[in-house]
């Protein structure tokens, strides 16, 4: 039987993904000598926010995830970041892959918002992998295919920069940020907009907020 461990070595920005996209590089390493023709992996990739310190800017960003500090001896609970799959070739010993984790501006997502709240420093993460492996046959004779699980308590731990995530956003959407509107505040930002002749949509909330000034 193949046992494989898993290490996650870096992370990078992608320059050529179509989306905001984060590469962390995993380095497999089959213990048993025997050789693998394919990996199918999956992988759920979480946060662990009890494993930093934060800054009190920090702490004011993440107030509406976890609450006050006082109380985050219960609430810095792990958070989702993504599940990605990915094909690995065939090997013997060990290889090295690159694991796609696409970013976004999705603030209804936790972990989004708990990244965009950080000012530099890591992101503790703990990457758990699933999956199938294929090796040759168990009758030695290398024409046929064996078929067995990535057991489920493959795991490895990482701490991405987070200038890495910054920098995959700003490859996209450099110096801005998105937000996701229901069709009917959309509506009546536009209507605002244009009642008031106001060039840009930025434009458009600055004067919100300055009249919420008052």
């Amino acid at each position: 039987m193949a046992n494989l461990e898993f290490s996650c070595r870096a992370a990078r920005p992608d320059a050529l993904a179509a989306v905001p996209t984060m590469l962390l590089e995993l380095e497999i390493t089959e213990t048993t000598e025997e050789p693998v023709h394919a990996v199918a992996l999956r992988c759920q990739i979480r946060i662990e926010p009890i494993r930093r310190k934060y800054t009190d800017h920090e702490a004011d960003g993440v107030v509406d995830l976890f609450g006050e500090r006082a109380r985050w001896g219960t609430t810095l609970k792990p958070l989702q970041l993504a599940y990605v799959t990915q094909m690995v070739p065939s090997f013997r010993g060990s290889v090295q892959v690159d694991l796609p984790v696409p970013c976004s501006y999705d603030f209804e997502v936790a972990a989004n918002k708990y990244l965009y709240a950080l000012d530099d420093g890591e992101v503790p993460l703990l990457l758990l992998f699933s999956g199938t492996v294929f090796t040759a046959g168990f009758d030695g004779s290398g024409r046929g295919i064996s078929v067995q699980p990535v057991p489920w308590h493959k795991e490895t731990t990482f701490r991405l920069p987070v200038e890495v995530w910054r920098q995959a956003m700003d490859q996209h959407f450099p110096g801005t940020a998105w937000l996701r509107l229901h069709r009917e505040t959309f509506d009546a930002l536009h209507r605002y907009r244009a009642r008031n002749a106001l060039p840009t949509w930025e434009d458009a909330i600055e004067r919100l907020l300055k009249e919420d000034k008052g």
